[in-house]
């Protein structure tokens, strides 16, 4: 009985030592984080979270990971975003269109000309430094997120591959491809157009068949996307600024250590500077791949720009009124 006793003991004493073993083991093992986005490669927001997952890994000494699943291998934006609030998927980046799905407050971001290129930099600064950024991030943390990066995504231009769109007039009846933003269905409306929202890695096929003949997005990706293949004229209507938020489950956030929040944050600040300068160049770049493919770009001028704010106006007084007021006056402060 004795000897069965010490047997006993020493078993557990092993068992105890494995499991010891083991627990450092899991200890020392990398955290690898994985992030869901639906760009193009070689895009600006693409190039953006390669530059963020290089300085995590190198801050880290690599014990932190980043698997980038990018060009909707994962599903589109709004499929990440469900799976990253469900903690199914650690990270997701979501257009600021399509976070309209997931709060209506969003939609301040979204509204036709709410900002000016010419304003750009306040606008930075209010999103990294400001109140802005915090009441932004308010908002993610209400749905079960954390904002990570604003990644820079652009200003939004008319596309078609049925007609020339060389005045505010030529986009009515244009079939349009949106995403479900209310505020981005409601702009083609005032202008005309006949809205269809089309998940994004939909879109090239829906262009090539003709469910849609015209698309609102940066050059930059239009042309990363290769839509470029199917379009044939452009406008520079400038008219609505987007992002892309590199989204985190809040409890995963929450569950890391500070040094590890530490040079995810790092990270995302560096990343997000670098990614913003990269964009200058690479819509340069898009611009120069629209005149190689021949397709048409219309540059309008004051009095038709002038329409389409008028046009659109009613729709910035409309949804305006299911925006946090303060959303709106922290947004109108960078335009000055």
């Amino acid at each position: 009985m004795k000897k069965k006793i010490v047997f006993a003991a020493l078993g557990l004493m092993a068992a105890i030592g494995l499991s010891g073993s083991f627990n450092a083991a899991e200890a020392g093992k990398p955290l690898t984080l994985r992030l869901g986005h639906p760009m193009a490669p070689g895009n600006n927001v693409t190039v953006g979270y390669e530059k963020f997952k290089e300085l995590v890994e190198a801050k880290s000494d690599r014990k932190i990971r980043i698997q980038i699943f990018g060009n909707a291998q994962l599903g589109s934006d709004r499929v990440t975003t469900e799976a990253a609030q469900a903690g199914t998927l650690d990270m997701s980046s979501c257009s600021s269109p399509n976070m309209a799905s997931f709060n209506k407050a969003y939609m301040a971001l979204d509204l036709p000309y709410i900002t000016a290129p010419k304003y750009q930099e306040n606008l930075y600064k209010a999103l990294d430094e400001g109140e802005l950024g915090q009441e932004l991030e308010k908002l993610s943390n209400e749905i079960g997120l954390t904002t990570l990066m604003f990644s820079q995504y652009g200003y939004r231009n008319f596309v078609s591959t049925k007609k020339p769109i060389r005045t505010v007039a030529d986009l009515a009846n244009l079939k349009v491809r949106t995403t479900d933003s209310p505020v981005e269905v409601a702009v083609a409306t005032a202008l005309g157009m006949n809205p269809a929202p089309v998940a994004w890695g939909e879109t090239y096929t829906a262009l090539q068949q003709g469910t849609v003949d015209a698309e609102g997005n940066t050059f930059s990706l239009l042309n990363d996307a290769k839509h470029t293949e199917v379009l044939k004229y452009a406008m520079d209507s400038n008219h609505n600024y987007s992002m892309h938020l590199l989204l985190m489950n809040k409890k995963k956030w929450d569950s890391l250590t500070p040094d590890q929040q530490r040079i995810l944050g790092e990270s995302a600040r560096e990343a997000l500077q670098w990614q913003r300068e990269e964009t200058v160049r690479l819509e340069a770049k898009a611009w120069e791949a629209f005149k190689e493919k021949g397709i048409e770009i219309t540059i309008l001028d004051d009095a038709e720009r002038a329409k389409l704010k008028e046009l659109t106006a009613p729709v910035r007084d409309k949804f305006a009124e299911q925006i946090p007021a303060n959303l709106l006056k922290l947004l109108n402060e960078t335009q000055q």
